[in-house]
């Protein structure tokens, strides 16, 4: 009985201290939103756009940090791309290395 006693305190403790590491990094369950869904996230924008050229754009995605790399057809839709990319939830920033497409 008091071993029974003793594994179910010991049992209440563990599930607590795990579920205060679980916290410690400020992020609910289901809030976690992972660098491969944010790439597919910002590929969506881009596709959206009427003004980017899909196939000329490389979207990496390194904890959060967005790099985008290819070419655009102007600034003003390298601008439109980037504060679209930077609504996305759980983008922390966006680096664009875009260039302007020579015609």
């Amino acid at each position: 009985m008091k071993r029974l006693f003793l594994m179910s305190i010991l049992m209440v403790v563990g599930l607590s201290v795990f579920s205060a590491c679980a916290t410690l990094t400020g992020e609910r369950v289901g809030e976690y939103v992972d660098d491969s869904n944010i790439t597919t996230l910002a590929n969506a924008v881009i596709v959206k756009d009427p003004d980017a050229h899909y196939l000329k754009i490389d979207v990496k995605t390194t904890e959060g940090d967005v790099v985008l790399q290819g070419f655009v057809n102007n600034r003003h839709t390298e601008a439109r791309l980037v504060e679209k990319i930077r609504e996305i939830k759980g983008v922390k920033s966006v680096k664009s290395l875009l260039r302007i497409e020579q015609k």
